[in-house]
């Protein structure tokens, strides 16, 4: 069974890129509405970009998936 062995860790990486994924996306869309509010236009425009490119890493990974794996707030 070293097949299996070998697809369970390779399902646990995929799960592990999700999770971070999702992290990666909160922060994200956190650190880019804080700019979009209290930047410069320059800076509102790029952070505007980053907000939405955040919001479809957490329409892909799930929202609460990191919070979840990583036992945040637990």
């Amino acid at each position: 069974m070293v097949m299996f062995d070998y697809f369970e860790d390779v399902l646990e990486g995929f799960e592990f890129l999700i999770a971070l994924g999702s992290l990666v996306g909160l922060i994200g869309f956190i650190i880019g509405l804080i700019f979009a509010i209290a930047g410069s236009s320059r800076l509102r425009y790029r952070m505007i970009g980053l907000t939405v490119v955040s919001l479809l890493l957490l329409a892909v990974c799930g929202f609460s998936t990191g919070i979840k794996y990583f036992r945040i707030f637990r």
